[in-house]
């Protein structure tokens, strides 16, 4: 990481616990094994996201990447654990600091359709906010807001249409657009193209590096694919059910990785070079969140596991220059 951080996550955990009703607490009182189920989607989270830096953040489905996303943009709140922007713990701000970081946090979703109200006109769903919360006055926000739609290759005429007038490539626009309308600071893209076609994909991933390079944003990237990553992003995070395992730059995390799950995930790469080589994916199912296992979660799927892997967690720490790992495979370093 280079330069102060904007984003830092410390001891980041979420846990969503699905209470039992009346029959079930009924059930519990006559002996049944049921009980309260605690999804267990984020474990001990540290993260960090430097001011106009690009980072990506890869894993399976599942693996707590999207519920992550939701809490640095105060969609969900952590269970444990604190969030800090450019320096500040967000849990102890006051009411108008909490409202200013909140605009300057925004969040593009994954499904450029259903994050859209089908019944607000692009103009609405774009100029909704910057109008409500002051930032632009009522005499400047039709210009202001063709402004922030031609940035995002729009045409000023498409803002009295309705979002089902649109192909998938131009509603996320949209979505990019009211994500910038509020002039943010950092974004998080969740799967921000993986709806879309690719030709459309690079069409969007180019957007978003011009808009960094002209508005000096700062974006968590959010994918499960590993080549929009590395096109993207400077550095890369590796997660595997609700715990981070690995960290390098981009550079040096497809040129060498470190960990095992990450090597497994980079083996599966599509390149011209190993264009007839056998695919072979990562043996067994990723474990449910209601039951992880004990020590190392990537332990019942890793080829090197020993028995420490079943009883002690690793935590993550680092093994080169730039680079944390969590695998017990390098005590040894």
């Amino acid at each position: 990481m280079s330069g102060p951080a904007l984003v830092e996550l410390q001891g980041l955990s979420k846990r969503f616990v699905k209470s039992l009703d009346l029959a079930g607490k009924l059930a519990s009182k006559l002996g049944s094994s049921i009980r309260e189920e605690t999804v267990y989607a984020l474990d001990g989270v540290d993260m960090t996201v430097a001011k106009g830096e690009v980072v990506g953040l890869v894993g399976e489905s599942g693996c707590g990447k999207s519920t992550l996303g939701r809490i640095v943009a105060g969609i969900l709140k952590p269970s444990d654990g604190r969030i800090l922007y450019d320096g500040r713990d967000v849990s102890s701000l006051t009411p108008a600091e909490a409202k200013a970081v909140a605009l300057k946090v925004q969040m593009i979703f994954q499904d450029p359709f259903a994050s859209l109200n089908p019944r607000m006109r692009v103009r609405d769903i774009v100029g909704e906010a910057p109008l409500v919360h002051g930032l632009v006055s009522r005499g400047e926000f039709e210009s202001y807001l063709d402004d922030v739609l031609a940035r995002c290759g729009l045409d000023a005429s498409y803002k009295r249409r309705f979002p089902h007038q649109f192909s998938g490539g131009q509603r996320q626009r949209i979505g990019i657009a009211r994500a910038l309308a509020v002039k943010p600071d950092f974004i998080v893209c969740d799967e921000a193209v993986a709806a879309l076609d690719v030709s459309i994909q690079a069409q969007i991933l180019n957007l978003f590096i011009k808009l960094r390079e002209d508005l000096g944003l700062t974006y968590l990237f959010i994918s499960h694919d590993l080549g929009v990553v590395e096109h993207i992003s400077d550095r890369v995070y590796i997660m595997y059910l609700g715990r981070i395992v690995e960290t390098a730059s981009t550079e040096d995390m497809f040129a060498a990785p470190n960990h095992p799950y990450t090597r497994a995930l980079l083996r599966e790469v599509p390149r011209l070079e190993t264009r007839h080589s056998d695919f072979l994916p990562i043996e067994g199912e990723i474990p449910s969140p209601l039951d992880p296992p004990r020590g190392c979660h990537f332990h019942p799927r890793c080829p090197h596991a020993m028995q420490r892997c079943r009883e002690e967690a690793p935590r993550l720490r680092e093994v080169a220059a730039g680079r944390l790992s969590a695998c017990h495979l390098n005590d040894g370093i």
